[in-house]
C-alpha cells in the first residue's frame, strides 16, 4: 500500500508526539469499480487504525500538533477505534490520500471535497456552519444609472425572475470578479450566466469583495459585478461611500448554495461506523475540549450532519463553470 507522503505523524496517544516519523499501520483501500480490498484486521484496531488528516500545513504549530492529539484522544475514548493522526502538506495530498486508502476522516473545502466525491473516495459527514447556516448565496451587482433592470426585491428579499431572464442583460458586457478560486465571487456566477448562455467580454479580477463593490459604484472598470451577500455591508464600505446600498444595486441573488468546508469520511466506511463517529463528533463538540480542539485544527465553531445530496445545486454550478477543480484547490 503507498503510503501518504510526505506527511507530519501524530502519536497514537494523546500525551505524547513522535519525534521522526514512524511506519504507516495499512490502512484499508477505497472500493474501486474493479477491486475489492480485503484488510488484514478489521479498519479502526490497532494493527489498521483508522486514519485522521488534520488540516494540511507544510509546518503546523505547536497548538496544532496539541489539539490533534486531544482531538484523537477524544474519538479514540468515544468510538473504541484507533486513530492515526497525519498532516498532509497541501490539499492536494490530502484529497488523493482518501482515493488511495490512505485518509479516512479529514476536512475539505468546497472544491476539495467536490474533487474527492466525484471520484467516489469521500462522502460528506459535517458542513462548517457559519452565523448559523451552512450554506451562502452570492448576487450580482450593479450601479444604479448603469442602465440594468434590478430582478431582486429587497424588501421581499427574493428574486421576481427566473436566471435567464434576469442575466440575459450581461450578454457582452464586462464582468468584475473577485479572484479565480473565489466560489461566490467567481466560480458559481461564472456557472449561472454559462448554464443560461451569456457570454461575457474580458473580466477584470480585483482581488476582493469589497473591491468589487468599490469598482462597480465607481463605473467604469466593470459593467458589473459578483460578490458573497451582502458584500455591500462589509465593514468600512459605507464610511466611505455613505450611499453604497442605494447606488450599487442587486441585480439577482444565487440561492444559498455554497458550502463552507466539510468534514469527509473515505468511502470505505460502512454505515455502522459512520453512526459511531458521527455520533462521538456531536458529543465532542458538545464540550468544550472537544470544540476547542475542532477550532483550532479546522476553524469548526459548530457544525451540522449532512448528505452527499444537499450538495448537488453547488455541484452543478461549479461543473457549467467549465473550470477545472484540480486547478481550484491549493
Amino acid at each position: 500500500m503507498k503510503t501518504l507522503a510526505p506527511v507530519i505523524l501524530l502519536g497514537l496517544t494523546a500525551c505524547s508526539l513522535l519525534a521522526a516519523p514512524q511506519p504507516v499501520p495499512t490502512p484499508t483501500t477505497a472500493p474501486t469499480a474493479t477491486v475489492t480490498a480485503v484488510p488484514s484486521a478489521p479498519l479502526g484496531t490497532e494493527q489498521n487504525p483508522l486514519i485522521l488528516a488534520l488540516a494540511p500545513s507544510a509546518h503546523p504549530a505547536a497548538d496544532v500538533l496539541e489539539a490533534g492529539n486531544i482531538l484523537k484522544a477524544l474519538l479514540e475514548k468515544a468510538t473504541g477505534y484507533k486513530l492515526l493522526s497525519v498532516i498532509p502538506p497541501g490539499e492536494t495530498e490530502l484529497v488523493n490520500a482518501f482515493g488511495s486508502g490512505n485518509a479516512h476522516i479529514g476536512v475539505l473545502s468546497p472544491f476539495g471535497y467536490l474533487l474527492a466525491s466525484n471520484a467516489g473516495n469521500a462522502e460528506a459527514a459535517f458542513a462548517r456552519e457559519e452565523s448559523g447556516a451552512i450554506f451562502y448565496g452570492a448576487q450580482f451587482i450593479v450601479q444604479k444609472d448603469a442602465g440594468f433592470i434590478s430582478y431582486f426585491d429587497p424588501i421581499k428579499d427574493e428574486n421576481s425572475a427566473d436566471a435567464p431572464q434576469a442575466l440575459t442583460q450581461f450578454t457582452d458586457r464586462k464582468p468584475c470578479w473577485t479572484d479565480e478560486l473565489s466560489p461566490s465571487g467567481y466560480i458559481v456566477p461564472l456557472g449561472f450566466l454559462n448554464e443560461t448562455r451569456v457570454q461575457t467580454l474580458a473580466p477584470a479580477f480585483l482581488a476582493g469583495h469589497p473591491t468589487v463593490v468599490r469598482a462597480v459604484y465607481a463605473g467604469g472598470i466593470c459593467d458589473f459585478g459578483a460578490t458573497y451577500v451582502d458584500a455591500r455591508a462589509y465593514p468600512g464600505l459605507e464610511d466611505d461611500y455613505p450611499d453604497v446600498m442605494k447606488k450599487v444595486l442587486v441585480v439577482w441573488r444565487i440561492p444559498p448554495i455554497i458550502p463552507y468546508e466539510t468534514l469527509v469520511f473515505a468511502h470505505g466506511i460502512n454505515e455502522d461506523m459512520r453512526r459511531v463517529l458521527i455520533r462521538a463528533f456531536v458529543d465532542l463538540m458538545s464540550t468544550p475540549e472537544g470544540k476547542s480542539a475542532m477550532q483550532t485544527l479546522f476553524g469548526f465553531g459548530a457544525m451540522e450532519v449532512v448528505r452527499d445530496g444537499q450538495y448537488e445545486d453547488f455541484r452543478q454550478a461549479v461543473k457549467a463553470s467549465g473550470l477545472d477543480l484540480n486547478t481550484l484547490i491549493k
